[in-house]
């Protein structure tokens, strides 16, 4: 659980925002919809594993939350002030989920963003825990526990708020994607055979650059 009235690990209530307007939920295992109507698209097949599975795979602390539906105290969480670009992707099975344009400083104590990643890969389910009616957000692929939706975002261009946890997450910087994109350019540009043709005409009769070629 995140944001809205919510409980820490030690009881208490931990956020400011108790008068949060609630958000009307939606059928149970509803994906969420990108913004700006992009197609939705599942880019990753479903993971199933045990709970035992889980917690061989995951930290005490990312187990409580993503697989126990627990809540991190705010304020003091990885990713609440982090705006560094990239991407954040699922910690418990690795799919993206928001980026950091659309991540946005709400006050509330947890990342928040304004729309998820084009394609269903969170889901949004009703959430009546604690006397409240909220709706939960979840990762599409491994129905782990992310955190929770609320329309009170009038700032931003959907009016929405996904309040997650940080130890949900796991955050991807762009210049660790580029590197990879620009060498399978250069890969796909530059065929195998062609390779060899330029190292065969580097060797070929021990002639440098500097040297004149005869015109065929």
């Amino acid at each position: 659980m995140a944001c809205g009235r919510t409980r820490c690990e030690d009881g208490q209530v931990a956020d400011k925002q108790s008068t949060t307007p609630e958000r009307r939920p939606q059928a149970a295992g509803q994906a969420a919809k990108p913004a700006g109507g992009e197609a939705a698209h599942a880019d990753q097949d479903k993971v199933v594993r045990t709970e035992q599975e889980w917690r061989k795979l995951l930290t005490r602390e990312q187990y409580r939350v993503l697989r126990m539906k627990g809540t991190e105290r705010p304020f003091t969480n990885k990713y609440d002030r982090h705006f560094e670009p990239g991407t954040y992707a699922c910690a418990a099975c690795g799919q993206e989920l928001f980026t950091s344009d659309t991540k946005f400083n709400s006050g509330c104590g947890w990342p928040a963003f304004y729309a998820a990643k084009a394609g269903d890969r969170v889901a949004l389910t009703p959430d009546h825990s604690l006397g409240m009616v909220r709706t939960e957000v979840t990762c599409a692929r491994c129905d782990s526990h992310l955190g929770h939706i609320f329309d009170d975002a009038p700032q931003t261009p959907t009016g929405q708020r996904f309040c997650i946890n940080s130890v949900s997450l796991k955050f991807i910087p762009a210049e660790s994607k580029e590197p990879a994109r620009e060498e399978r350019a250069r890969d796909q540009s530059q065929p195998d055979t062609d390779k060899a043709k330029i190292q065969d005409q580097g060797q070929d009769q021990g002639q440098d650059e500097n040297t004149p070629r005869s015109e065929s």
